[in-house]
């Protein structure tokens, strides 16, 4: 149950770290934000990011075997990079309509399929 709850708080942790990361350019386009200064755009960033952290370390101590989780530090790591790239690529298609899919970009997540299923074989 920890593993289900260590992958829940990852997905959080990574919507606001793409929010964190990417959210500001969305706002720029939507000129809410286009006169801000840079540290100013920063500073919100950071503020989000917070967000990110309250998850993410949960997450890892959750899922850490050695903490009674489920997985070893390279799957907890591979799990999250998998998380991100598909936030990601669903926010990037939904937010930025210049955005899409080629195939190039589902073969590569056909590769980090394959990631996970190497990182987690004995």
């Amino acid at each position: 149950m920890q593993g289900l709850y260590s992958i829940g708080l990852l997905i959080i942790s990574n919507i606001f770290m793409t929010l964190a990361w990417y959210g500001h350019l969305k706002l720029q386009e939507m000129k809410v934000i286009s006169n801000w200064p840079l540290y100013g755009v920063i500073l919100l960033s950071w503020g989000i990011a917070l967000l990110e952290y309250c998850c993410q370390v949960p997450a890892n101590r959750l899922g850490f075997r050695e903490n009674g989780g489920s997985f070893s530090l390279m799957q907890l790591k591979v799990i999250q990079e998998v998380i991100t790239l598909i936030i990601f690529t669903i926010f990037s298609v939904v937010f930025f309509k210049g955005e899409s899919l080629h195939w190039n970009h589902i073969a590569a997540f056909g590769c980090l399929v394959l990631a996970v299923y190497f990182v987690f074989m004995k």
